[in-house]
């Protein structure tokens, strides 16, 4: 074989070696947020647990878990911007230790009012590592890679949710008698080993490993890039939030990306009870059913950022629109399934298509760029969380009235998102030229 042809400014053995801790940025953290679910998701999976335990209702319940979302959504407004500033890998080791720390003291706790206190604070902890660790992608993987890179990073946070369900079921089995604490003891064993291996892989930029930073191939991102750069010399820390809330696009992603959350996590959170009052399955059988609609959901996280670099150059509203669209489609024939086999393939194919969220992490890369791609995903998924926190509140009292009615509002909203991707369609990044 030839000498190693070089790229993004290096030569052919920098190259190499550039390649190398790529790729070791991007398993070291995809395989640890696989992880981190354990540590949020659980709660999801002893709700009816709770229930029964407490003696209080879904719509009490949903408020407990609004909590974690509303401080997760708020702590990323500040979790982007403080791992670009103190560093991104220490932000998120950080962030793993305090949310087991949480989860293990919620596991001793007889009160639902201190428990949705500690849950809340949980997602302050939660919120220290995605936003951060999409700013990390940033520094290891450039404009024409960016959506395989976003795509494996929130594929494995679609895993994750497989993950955290068989950890749950494997803790239920372990601690039968101990009910839905074991959910909160458990999985955390896992996800501390696994950070091990996050801190011994990743690395924070390529200047870590001895090599310069990449260079730009895309002249339209590097000049955006260079853009930001210049202005960001001289400015306060609240800067880029100035700079990227200026930018239409910006707004209008925000609220496609809040109507993702409510969606995503709309299904997420009450699926499994559904299986359990609609169609009669014990908590053990819902969970397994319910693991098909993250596995759809890892599959178009991993899949539709590819396909916007590969096939639509870096347009991320087309897929946005097909996605809607089915979604909206499919959502309103859910609830007229009885048979549970169906039912389960109609989850894979909800899951895969109601997905928008790693279209939008790459976005969030394009117009932050490596200046402050930490927070534009910050903002980001301040939104979607918004509508995470949202869901749990509206969907608890909905579902009391008709399940029905709970599909019927979100395809409704998936048809919003359709417009709203439309009208962004047009848009352009305008920088931060004056």
């Amino acid at each position: 074989m030839g000498k190693q042809e070089g790229k993004y400014g290096y030569s052919g053995d920098e190259y190499l070696k550039f390649k190398k801790y790529a790729m070791y940025m991007l398993i070291g953290f995809s395989i640890m947020y696989c992880f981190f679910y354990n540590g949020r998701q659980n709660m999801n999976l002893a709700i009816p647990l709770m229930i029964e335990e407490f003696g209080v209702t879904k719509a009490d319940m949903g408020m407990v878990t609004s909590a974690l979302f509303w401080c997760y959504g708020f702590g990323h407004l500040f979790s982007g911007r403080l791992g670009e500033m103190v560093g991104n890998k220490r932000f998120i080791f950080w962030g793993v230790v305090l949310s087991a720390l949480l989860n293990l003291i919620i596991s001793f706790q007889a009160s639902l009012i201190v428990i949705a206190i500690l849950w809340g604070i949980n997602g302050f902890a939660q919120s220290m590592a995605w936003s951060p660790g999409i700013a990390l992608s940033n520094k290891w993987w450039p404009k024409d890679k960016r959506g395989f890179a976003s795509g494996v990073i929130t594929g494995a946070s679609g895993v994750a949710q497989v993950v955290t369900y068989f950890c749950v079921l494997i803790a239920y089995q372990i601690s039968p008698n101990m009910g839905w604490r074991a959910a909160f003891r458990w999985p955390l064993i896992p996800m501390l080993i696994i950070l091990v291996v996050f801190v011994a892989l990743v690395k924070n930029s390529p200047m870590d490993v001895g090599l310069p930073e990449f260079e730009e191939e895309d002249k339209e991102a590097a000049a955006l890039e260079a853009a930001r750069m210049k202005e960001l010399q001289g400015k306060g820390a609240v800067y880029p939030f100035l700079c990227l809330l200026r930018e239409p696009k910006m707004c209008v992603f925000l609220f496609i990306i809040a109507i993702g959350g409510i969606g995503r996590y709309g299904m997420l959170t009450w699926v499994p009870t559904y299986f359990k009052e609609a169609l009669g399955m014990d908590i053990k059988s819902g969970i397994f059913a319910s693991v098909l609609l993250p596995v759809g959901q890892a599959a178009a996280f991993f899949l539709m950022p590819y396909l916007t670099d590969k096939v639509f150059k870096g347009k991320r509203e087309p897929v946005l629109v097909i996605c809607g669209f089915i979604s909206a489609i499919s959502l309103i024939l859910f609830p007229r399934i009885t048979s549970l086999g169906m039912a389960s393939v109609m989850l894979l194919f909800v899951g895969f298509f109601s997905s928008v969220n790693g279209i939008v992490w790459a976005f969030a890369g394009d117009i932050g760029t490596r200046a402050f791609a930490g927070t534009a995903t910050g903002l980001l998924d301040w939104a979607a969380y918004m509508g995470a926190a949202v869901q749990s509140i509206l969907f608890g009292y909905v579902s009391s009235y008709s399940w029905n009615a709970v599909f019927i509002t979100i395809a409704i909203l998936y048809v919003a998102l359709v417009i709203l991707a439309l009208a962004a369609k047009n848009m352009k990044v305008r920088g931060t030229a004056q």
